[in-house]
């Protein structure tokens, strides 16, 4: 299956349908007034499509399992057609239209084998999605800026040449990515002085963004988070929250991390972790969600 252990839960949701067609009018007669010999057609294929909505990663091979946590059918009745609608919700990583429509066609076949003994020109069209929402393609809006950034790498020995810097690189590669341009990438020693002069510098020159990489440790020369807090003009915990809690996820060390996320004036500072597994999955952790802070500044709506 495809590895999504990157992604964070969000709120997923999938509308889907299925219509099935009936050759004799007696046919929709019989659904309504339950009259059908195998049994209430509309309750059964209910009850069936509950079933498979919960068994989709059992029957499609690449699925993962995933909670589903709501789960509704309901029937829009025609002269000679009924259509399903199956409706799913979920809090997880991947999306559930598979599930929705893995569903909706369940109950459509479950109509077609409870039908087939009274209508011989039964058969089922359209099996759609017709709506889903909480996938990164409702935040591609957010994408649609000309955003600059700055990644900033705080390391005496890096600075110095003894070793090579990863967590920069990543970090600027997962910009890029998501359509962030990164004019500056700079290698600096972890000096409390020299890490507040060029986040200012930055800021002066209008970049949107800021990432200090490093220094967030707890060792005597990691001092990127008080030289970062003594100029931001406001905090954004939230940020920090959503990283820690994301590494805590993936390694217990997280909770030692001192990542620090703030604004100074229109722009965005954020202070790292300058491992590359560290910095690689706070990226993860708020990218790209995090880039609606700059609409949210314009004025524009949460949702």
């Amino acid at each position: 299956m495809v590895n999504i252990t990157h992604k964070s839960n969000t709120l997923r949701k999938a509308i889907a349908q299925a219509k099935v067609k009936v050759s004799l009018p007696e046919t929709i007669q019989a659904i309504q007034n339950r009259t059908v010999p195998k049994g209430d057609v509309l309750e059964c294929a209910r009850v069936a499509g509950l079933f498979a909505a919960k068994r989709t990663s059992d029957m499609i091979p690449d699925c993962h399992p995933l909670p589903v946590e709501f789960t509704a059918i309901s029937y829009e009745m025609g002269e000679m057609d009924v259509t399903i609608f199956v409706e799913i919700h979920t809090i997880y990583k991947t999306g559930v239209e598979v599930e929705a429509m893995h569903a909706a066609s369940v109950v459509a076949l479950t109509m077609y084998d409870m039908l087939k003994p009274i209508d011989k020109g039964v058969s089922i069209e359209q099996i759609k999605l017709v709506e889903k929402r909480g996938g990164k393609s409702d935040r591609n809006k957010d994408l649609d800026q000309s955003l600059r950034a700055s990644v900033i790498v705080c390391s005496d020995s890096i600075s110095a040449g003894k070793k090579e810097d990863r967590a920069g690189l990543v970090i600027k590669s997962k910009l890029e990515k998501v359509g962030v341009l990164v004019p500056v990438y700079q290698i600096i020693p972890d000096e409390k002085d020299q890490i507040q002069q060029i986040c200012l510098k930055q800021v002066e020159n209008k970049i949107d963004l800021v990432i200090f990489t490093g220094g967030t440790g707890l060792s005597p020369r990691d001092v990127t988070p008080e030289a970062l807090e003594e100029i931001l003009e406001r905090r954004i915990p939230g940020i920090e929250e959503a990283i820690r809690n994301y590494g805590q996820q993936r390694t217990p060390y997280a909770m030692l991390s001192r990542s620090v996320a703030g604004l100074i004036g229109d722009t965005l500072v954020l202070g790292l972790p300058g491992s590359t597994n560290g910095a690689s999955e706070s990226m993860d952790a708020v990218f790209p969600a995090i880039l609606h802070i700059f609409k949210v500044m314009e004025g524009t709506r949460h949702d």
